[in-house]
């Protein structure tokens, strides 16, 4: 292997080391850490001038306390199991709205696809925090969607949908939703045409041709999108905490408490090594299933 290939390949790797792996031993050291009331917030610490035998010392001080608290905890497996459940349905429901924008995007004139392409990525240039406050003026009582639907006569009051699970499903749809359907386009858009017609020639239906064609072939865009969703989701803090309502338990928001109000980094500092484990582990199998998929495969 040549030295440019070689410095090639330790880029990212270093690139990794530097922004992944040295944070998360960090924090994985904090959450083994114990709370005080000192600067930093947490003991023991590392100091470098007392040797090898300072080391040992240090690692002897090192405990699961933390990650014991969490388990017998009600509020945090509760909070974890919360964090899980809003965001595997909001997934769901961002593959729901994105996977039409999707095809439709996939299926309009060549000539209009860039526009269609640039109206949803256009969001992205407006500040996350600016289109969440948005959001709030028009989900509240007095807000746009209450008064276009008392205007319609659909409901003789408000819809209390502000400070609800229902709005935080809608903000996290509404702000990840190019994260899915810009995966499925580029999925959607390599499709040969003639696959379908072929299929129908062979006695499939248009639906039975496009769930066996199309959706089978979407199935890479979709799980990228899902991923893509799903992971940010997961640890959300400014959608629950600006449109969910106190009952709204999110992990985002526990970090948030146990950090900046607490003060009490070695449960932060767990709560976060779990939530990271719940991301790793399932996107770990998902690749090594993959693999297997297409070693079989060839």
């Amino acid at each position: 292997m040549t030295l440019s290939k070689r410095l090639l390949i330790f880029v990212p790797y270093a690139w990794l080391l530097a922004l992944f792996l040295v944070p998360f031993f960090i924090v994985v050291k904090i959450a083994l850490s114990d709370y005080a009331i000192s600067i930093p917030p947490y003991t023991p610490t590392f100091d470098l001038s007392a040797g090898w035998a300072g080391f040992v010392d240090f690692l002897s001080k090192l405990d699961l306390e933390n990650f014991v608290f969490l388990a017998e905890d009600d509020l945090y497996w509760k909070t974890f199991l919360s964090s899980l459940q809003i965001a595997v349905i909001a997934t769901l429901l961002t593959l729901l709205v994105g996977f039409p924008f999707a095809y439709a995007i996939a299926q309009a004139p060549s000539e209009w696809r860039p526009s269609l392409v640039l109206l949803v990525i256009l969001p992205f240039w407006t500040s996350f925090l600016i289109r969440v406050y948005a959001l709030i003026g028009i989900l509240s009582n007095e807000g746009f969607l209450n008064q276009f639907l008392m205007w319609t006569g659909l409901i003789s009051e408000p819809l209390a949908i502000l400070n609800t699970d229902i709005a935080v499903y809608i903000g996290i749809v509404y702000a990840y939703l190019p994260f899915m359907v810009l995966p499925i386009y580029a999925t959607l858009d390599k499709l040969d045409g003639s696959l379908l017609e072929a299929a129908q020639d062979l006695g499939c239906t248009r639906f039975q041709a496009f769930w066996s064609v199309t959706i089978h072939l979407a199935k890479p865009g979709v799980i990228a999108g899902c991923f893509l969703v799903f992971i940010p989701t997961l640890g959300e803090f400014v959608i629950p905490s600006l449109l969910g309502g106190a009952r709204t338990l999110m992990i985002g928001k526990v970090l948030w408490e146990e950090f900046f109000s607490n003060r009490d980094w070695p449960v932060a500092s767990a709560v976060a090594v779990i939530l990271l484990l719940i991301l790793i582990v399932p996107i770990v199998l998902f690749q090594r299933s993959e693999q297997r998929l297409r070693e079989q495969n060839q």
